[in-house]
């Protein structure tokens, strides 16, 4: 091979796990420009640089199909919370709040102040967001989704009722509108205050906008703990009737009473993908993280305040032990830290660990990049399912779950070229130790990077490596018009 026919760099002697869930094999990558030139046992083909990877896996990079990243994008474009761990794309604007399309001249009602305090902080058009992810990138790709209550905030004056006719009209201009500018669906957060009045038929409307677009529906049901088979019945007859694909979001079955229900709604959502385009995601924890509110039971076992507008000094402490020194129940503690954020401790581990194994469940993160304190799951979530999951537990193999990763999520979520060690396909690739891969980030100290992810490519170039971020911000904000189509029987390869 010629000088000028040399490619820009050769992983060599590296453990290959392309994504789709078949065996590892031994054997070599070749990368040129952003994309996979080749791979496999690639003799004496040459390149401008060579790494010898000593064994270590080398895979797709991570989709996480779950995130409030849609602010810090922007404000902290390196993602390092995510690219430590190997994600190289996040899905954005899930549990129905997006940065756009919104202009309001009040602060935001919650949840939508996960995302930003500020009014001014929204975006009124969606091709702006996009475009502004455009002119300055971030680290990784993004997929970005609108938000349901986040339509509702543009048009209504009051969430504590369904809309109208004509503010339905509205909102799904403003939905169509986005989808136009590249937006790849909408979200729902039926279970929070500002969406939990609106009716199916208020979702099923918007979602023919939706089908009309080729565009997708992810959701944060209504009910997660006794209402929790309703809402998914809920789910299947939105999906069912706006014809389009639905995503169920952080799949669980919330406080004791519900505990091991996950034989029950994984049965349910077994027979409804059957018949309909229909996926879920989950975290690997037994607690979740997201407002503080005074009227809402969480059944948990234990609650760690994440934030407090007005009591700051409390985050990252426990909820009972801050009401005792205030000599306050914890209800009315609830009441004095909000506007905030808890972790609450209310799933069963035998509950998480079913619905991981689950064939057609993907990981997603959930993390409140927003929190002073967050959950560790913002740092920890792949390497834990990698090496918890995976290494320590035994749960499923490290090829179903890199599968659960990264094929399974771009065919889901339609992203073209992404997800499978494929020549042709672009070069996001993690490699990483699967005999150390550990999750470093805990409850107690949640911001701390993972171990034994050793580089992480973006693009074809690299963004993490030896613990340290490169600088390089090789993301793109990928938009509907040059999505796959969404493809939820990933049989097919």
């Amino acid at each position: 091979m010629s000088e000028t026919q040399k490619t820009d760099l050769i992983l060599r002697n590296a453990r290959l796990i392309d994504g789709t869930g078949a065996p590892s094999q031994f054997g070599d990558v070749a990368i040129r420009d952003d994309r996979l030139l080749a791979l496999g046992e690639l003799g004496d083909l040459q390149a401008v640089r060579e790494l010898d990877v000593g064994g270590k896996v080398v895979c797709p990079g991570f989709v996480d199909t779950h995130t409030h990243d849609d602010h810090v994008l922007i404000t902290d474009p390196t993602m390092s919370c995510k690219v430590s761990q190997g994600v190289t794309t996040v899905v954005t604007g899930n549990c129905g709040i997006s940065l756009a399309p919104l202009k309001i001249d009040q602060r935001p009602p919650a949840p939508l102040d996960i995302l930003v305090e500020r009014e001014d902080q929204f975006f009124a058009d969606f091709g702006n967001y996009l475009q502004t992810l455009t002119d300055n990138p971030p680290s990784l790709n993004a997929v970005c989704q609108v938000g349901h209550t986040t339509l509702r905030a543009a048009v209504m004056d009051s969430y504590d009722r369904p809309a109208t006719a004509a503010e339905i009209r509205k909102m799904r201009k403003l939905l169509e509108a986005s989808l136009e500018a590249g937006a790849c669906g909408m979200s729902t957060g039926l279970f929070y205050a500002p969406a939990n009045a609106a009716p199916t038929s208020e979702v099923i409307e918007l979602g023919h906008a939706l089908h009309e677009h080729g565009a997708l529906h992810t959701t944060h049901m209504r009910d997660e703990g006794e209402m929790v088979n309703e809402s998914l019945h809920e789910t299947f007859a939105i999906g069912a009737e706006a014809q389009i694909p639905v995503v169920i979001s952080h799949h669980k079955c919330s406080g004791a009473p519900n505990h091991g229900r996950s034989t029950e709604t994984l049965a349910l959502i077994d027979q409804a993908s059957k018949g309909q385009p229909l996926g879920l995601d989950a975290y690997p924890y037994t607690a979740g993280s997201t407002v503080l509110s005074a009227h809402r039971n969480f059944q948990s076992e234990r609650v760690l305040i994440t934030w407090s507008e007005p009591m700051p000094e409390f985050a990252g402490r426990e909820l009972s032990e801050i009401a005792k020194e205030l000599a306050m129940s914890e209800q009315e503690a609830v009441e004095a830290l909000s506007p905030g954020g808890g972790i609450f401790f209310m799933m069963d581990e035998e509950d998480v660990r079913r619905i991981l194994a689950f064939p057609n469940t993907m990981i997603g993160s959930d993390g409140l990049p927003s929190d002073a304190h967050p959950h560790p799951r913002l740092w920890g979530t792949f390497p834990r399912v990698l090496g918890h999951y995976v290494r320590d537990v035994k749960l499923f193999s490290l090829e179903e779950a890199v599968r659960k990763m990264t094929s399974l999520p771009a065919a889901c979520f339609g992203l073209k070229d992404r997800g499978i060690l494929k020549a042709g396909n672009y070069a996001d690739l993690v490699i990483f130790d699967p005999d150390t891969i550990t999750d470093s980030a805990t409850f107690d100290d949640p911001i701390r990077p993972a171990q034994g992810i050793e580089q992480v490519m973006v693009n074809g170039r690299i963004v993490w490596k030896d613990g340290e971020h490169t600088g390089n911000r090789p993301g793109r904000a990928l938009r509907l018009q040059e999505l796959a189509p969404f493809r939820f029987n990933t049989s097919q390869k």
